[in-house]
């Protein structure tokens, strides 16, 4: 099912510890979730260079591939999404390996889209041939992903460029998700999992759609825990603000489970948005 984590804030920072040397780290998180399930089959890093996606994976476990640890501990970022798999839909592959990338956007997904036996055709025939051309891999998510873009300009969005508020990116993810899972209870015994990441390089939204998800904020100058320095990188570490969201909590701070069926966003290291799915 997948771990994912996901962080904006509004000055860049390490990743290194939440990603390898944290409690929880996402490297642990590899070789065992807090459910006791392995999660082997690759892993992505996706980071921002001057506003563009830059993604660093592997079809690799985490946990067996020094490319993971070496590449967590040289990115510095403001906004970043990593992930590693437990594939369900798509073998283990490269191109099937979380984060996803398009123009300015990053998406990871934790969860399986069921009924995708029969989902798969509807949702290319619902996709732009432009962006359909787009797909490398045989996964729900990053058809998902594609879908999600085709739809993004009925929230007055654009696949090549940024969104001016995170609420769009909520928007977007408020309407698609819960349509996704109503088509799939209509096909599938087993409900539609889908927590989502989606990032610009500004804004990042989530949705809690099945699986669990936590949120925790962070402000000011604070030593980490695990390697008792700050992470970040240049001046004005008093005024450092961030976000961190992921499948479980990965260190000892202050982590607050986001409600089921439920979406969130934040920019500049400050949460912005909290959205309720409405009843169906």
């Amino acid at each position: 099912m997948c771990r994912l984590y996901g962080i904006t804030g509004n000055q860049p920072a390490r990743l290194e510890c939440s990603l390898v040397e944290a409690q929880n780290a996402l490297l642990r998180q590899s070789v065992s979730d807090s459910r006791g399930i392995a999660n082997p089959d690759g892993w992505g890093i996706g980071i921002y260079e001057h506003g563009i996606p830059v993604v660093h994976k592997s079809s690799r476990a985490a946990a067996h591939d020094v490319d993971f640890r070496d590449t967590a501990e040289r990115v510095v970022s403001r906004n970043s999404i990593a992930h590693v798999r437990a594939a369900t839909i798509g073998s283990s592959g490269l191109d099937n390996t979380h984060p996803f990338s398009h123009g300015p956007w990053l998406f990871a997904h934790n969860g399986t889209l069921s009924g995708f036996d029969v989902l798969e055709t509807e949702l290319e025939a619902e996709i732009p041939d432009h962006l359909l051309r787009q797909r490398r891999g045989k996964t729900d998510s990053e058809l998902v992903f594609l879908w999600l873009l085709s739809r993004m300009p009925t929230q007055g969005l654009d696949s090549l460029s940024g969104a001016d508020s995170v609420q769009d990116i909520i928007a977007l993810l408020a309407g698609a998700v819960p349509e996704l899972s109503n088509r799939a209870a209509a096909i599938a015994s087993e409900p539609a999992r889908l927590n989502l990441l989606l990032s610009d390089g500004v804004h990042l939204a989530a949705s809690r759609w099945g699986n669990g998800l936590f949120l925790t904020e962070r402000a000011g100058r604070t030593d980490c825990e695990v390697c008792r320095s700050t992470h970040l990188s240049g001046p004005g570490e008093s005024g450092y603000r961030a976000v961190a969201v992921a499948s479980e909590p990965i260190t000892r701070e202050n982590w607050i489970e986001v409600a089921d069926r439920s979406f969130i966003g934040a920019t500049n290291g400050h949460t912005v948005g909290v959205m309720a799915a409405h009843a169906a």
